[in-house]
């Protein structure tokens, strides 16, 4: 009963952002609805003098229900069709996440970003955008507005990367009755989902190829999604260690490290409901169609935890810290682009 009158009201607040702009988002996709309720959040947080009778709420969706949104998540996915139809581009996912994450190491000394920012925005980079950036906050510790920094830089290579990267790709000379060339290099190149989707439907339309590089381009995209788990699993370990330094040597340390506040459990659980979702399917025989409800479910709350964020986001130093974070997404998106399309030469897809 206390937990509902101390949250109710961060709750109703985050939820009114949510709601319209889980539908906006349906009608403008490359744009998509975590973008639209982050930026609704951190505009009508503004004109609210006072916000704490919203904070405990607030706090609560933007760190629990976004796990629970990751969870929800592994519901989409099928192990064992992601793997089988996505091991031909395994190198090349390999390669561009190794380039993102490097290139945000480096230049997060270079620059003096923010450890936490940097990280955000080269796995988000790297990985699926929004979605990894939700699994890796909880485990890094990051507060509201270094996701909202990450989410918004990752936005920007999102949308541009949509617009150009089929035009780019004609440039370039990718196949245009195969698909596998450009399913492949949007599915490793474009971070986010929604991203992907239009990248590579853009392309099926302009050289009426049905939804053949669209299929390409998502399961690539999905398997690349499962990057998630083994980042999340390090970055865990990492953070474990230099906890457990910093409090020290001997008994002190020993007292203080604690496993269970630092591991990412709700990984596990992201990959038990991948597991469920392919024993039903493969084993069993039930329609992936079932899922879809879930997928839906997950979906959503992410945009009601970037409401949350948004709400719980000062717009004002976000502008003015922005500068740097985009100079790194911007690296991390060239270098992507680059090493995918150099992969793919290698190893004569291309």
């Amino acid at each position: 009963m206390n937990f509902a009158k101390e949250n109710y009201k961060g709750f109703l607040m985050s939820l009114a952002i949510a709601v319209p702009s889980f539908f906006i988002g349906k009608m403008f996709p490359i744009i998509g609805g975590p973008v639209i309720a982050i930026l609704a959040g951190m505009i009508i947080t503004l004109f609210v003098k006072d916000k704490s009778p919203f904070a405990k709420g607030i706090t609560f969706v933007s760190k629990k229900i976004l796990q629970w949104a990751v969870i929800l998540l592994g519901f989409g996915l099928n192990l064992s069709v992601v793997l089988q139809t996505g091991a031909q581009a395994l190198p090349i996912i390999v390669s561009t996440i190794s380039a993102s994450l490097i290139i945000a190491f480096v230049l997060c000394r270079l620059l003096k970003i923010p450890g936490k920012t940097a990280t955000l925005v080269g796995v988000g980079s790297s990985i699926c955008g929004g979605s990894a950036i939700a699994a890796t906050a909880p485990v890094i510790s990051a507060d509201d507005e270094e996701v909202a920094q990450a989410i918004s830089v990752i936005f920007f290579f999102n949308v541009l990367a949509a617009l150009i990267f089929p035009y780019f790709g004609t440039f370039i000379g990718f196949s245009q009755t195969d698909p596998n060339a450009f399913g492949i290099f949007a599915g490793t190149a474009v971070n986010d989902t929604s991203s992907v989707t239009a990248c590579a439907s853009t392309w099926d339309n302009l050289y009426g190829l049905g939804s053949a590089t669209l299929d390409k381009a998502v399961t690539v995209k999905l398997t690349r999604t499962l990057a998630i788990i083994p980042i999340t699993l390090c970055l865990a370990l990492w953070n474990a260690r230099k906890a457990k330094k910093s409090e020290g040597n001997g008994e002190n340390a020993k007292n203080a490290f604690n496993l269970k506040k630092i591991f990412p459990f709700f990984i596990l659980y992201f990959v038990l409901a991948s597991l469920i979702t392919t024993v039903a399917t493969s084993v069993f025989g039930v329609n992936a169609a079932i899922f879809k409800p879930v997928k839906e479910l997950s979906k959503f709350f992410i945009i009601w935890a970037m409401a949350a964020i948004g709400f719980n986001t000062n717009i004002v130093k976000l502008v003015k810290t922005g500068g740097k974070p985009l100079i790194l997404g911007f690296c991390c998106w060239l270098g992507i682009t680059a090493v995918s399309i150099l992969m793919q030469i290698v190893l004569g897809l291309f």
